[in-house]
């Protein structure tokens, strides 16, 4: 059996598929690292977006393998012999399979490099979720290698992979949100935060409906006739079936989820602490310096904090977009991390001034988020002694007021404009107006 599928390999347009799907999927993979460069949970979640290209792809990949067939005669040279249909198309079958699974597993590989030093949280859910998007080009191709056999004309392969692009994308959104999740293997993949995962009864009930498709196109091949070929449906309604009947929906249809265990805190073992959670453990080396330079800063203030923590996302519900997130301790000032387009902490000269501002006092649970941002980057500027610098794409103006309050506080004695900025930290910490304190006449 080993010696046929070798044969097959080499015979099909198996291994054509496998160089399509990694050439086109690297190619969108390095269009933008940004995407996927935060881990791996984002690399295998983007990648299942792309099925978008890559699905059709596959579909159309084995109807072409089935005109090739077609046009050579070898269907109806294996039609000669008497073994079943099924085992006539299985080496057929398994080269396919292998293939385009081979491609979508190259394409893991070939990103591996880029976030290797960097993405150190590697959660079990990420193999769930490249082995559905696996399994789904399987799927695909054998479904394309059951219908070009079925119909072996020219226009078959480019018209299953209009129609394949069709199933991905447009379809899903025209269903209830956690039927087109079930339906498509791309839909609400979508990245919102670092510390996202995928459900494992959503991974189920896509596992079972692409297998169902894969069961749908062998029962294609095994069969002779429109009227035993029906018998093909079968597969269809069970996946559905059971893959609805797995599927949460409802209120029990969280998107996107949340990781708690992405969710934990690692901090240094030194003080002063500083913390970040656990799917940013490989940014903490590049964290740390720029947290104790800004918690330095912030010690001339009474009452400082004496801890650097990244907040970690609690939850992205759409129901929740107006809920405000709960007040950090006075003693903890918030870490802004994000993440580059090569898996490093992006935009590190902007840390340590969003870290001061407010003098490191945390307003997001206020309404308004705190103080004016021309105050918040005043008194973070006067902490220290840095001329504000405008945010990029940020209007000039706010910085300039800035630049106007922060001069104000150069000029006065240094208790006083320590008093202020302490008056101001106090203001933002009780959800207070402290649009004023930093003009107000001189005692």
């Amino acid at each position: 059996m080993s010696r046929i599928l070798r044969i097959e390999l080499r015979r099909s347009f198996g291994l054509a598929t496998t160089v399509m799907v990694v050439l086109v999927g690297t190619i969108m993979l390095y269009a933008a690292p940004q995407r996927w460069a935060g881990g791996w949970m984002q690399l295998v979640t983007t990648q299942r977006e792309y099925l978008v290209l890559l699905w059709p792809l596959a579909i159309a990949a084995g109807a072409y393998q089935a005109r090739r067939e077609h046009r050579s005669r070898v269907d109806e040279l294996f039609a000669s012999t008497s073994r079943p249909r099924l085992q006539r198309a299985a080496p057929t079958l398994g080269a396919l399979g292998l293939t385009v699974a081979l491609g979508y597993t190259v394409l893991i590989a070939v990103a591996a490099p880029w976030i290797w030093s960097t993405a150190s949280y590697l959660p079990p859910t990420v193999f769930v979720v490249a082995a559905v998007g696996a399994l789904s080009l399987v799927a695909a191709a054998w479904l394309g290698l059951a219908i070009g056999r079925l119909l072996p004309s020219p226009v078959t392969a480019p018209l299953l992979g209009v129609a394949g692009l069709g199933l991905l994308f447009p379809l899903p959104f025209a269903l209830p949100e956690w039927l087109g999740a079930l339906i498509s293997p791309m839909n609400d993949m979508s990245m919102f935060h670092d510390f996202q995962t995928v459900p494992g009864r959503v991974s189920a009930a896509q596992a079972l409906w692409m297998a169902a498709l894969a069961g749908t196109a062998v029962v294609l091949l095994a069969t002779r006739g429109w009227r035993t070929r029906l018998t093909a449906l079968l597969p269809l309604v069970l996946g559905v079936g059971v893959g609805a009947a797995i599927m949460p929906r409802g209120d029990d249809y969280v998107y996107p989820l949340t990781d708690p265990v992405a969710q934990q805190l690692v901090c240094t073992s030194d003080t002063p602490k500083v913390c970040v959670g656990r799917a940013h453990e490989g940014l903490l080396p590049e964290v740390t310096p720029k947290a104790r330079e800004a918690l330095a800063f912030l010690a001339k203030v009474p009452g400082a904090p004496t801890t650097a923590q990244e907040i970690i996302v609690d939850h992205f519900d759409r129901a929740d977009f107006n809920t405000r997130p709960p007040a950090l301790p006075p003693t903890v000032v918030d870490i802004p991390v994000s993440i580059d387009r090569e898996g490093h902490l992006a935009w590190p000269g902007r840390v340590v001034p969003r870290m001061l501002d407010n003098a490191g006092a945390d307003g997001r649970h206020c309404e308004g988020g705190g103080a004016p941002w021309e105050v918040s980057r005043a008194v973070g500027s006067w902490l220290s002694g840095r001329e504000p610098v405008a945010e990029p794409g940020e209007e000039a103006e706010v910085n300039q007021e800035a630049i106007v309050l922060w001069q104000g506080l150069r000029k006065l004695p240094e208790k006083e404009a320590l008093a202020r900025v302490t008056a101001v930290r106090q203001a933002v910490l009780t959800c207070q107006d402290a649009s004023t304190i930093l003009t107000r006449k001189a005692p």
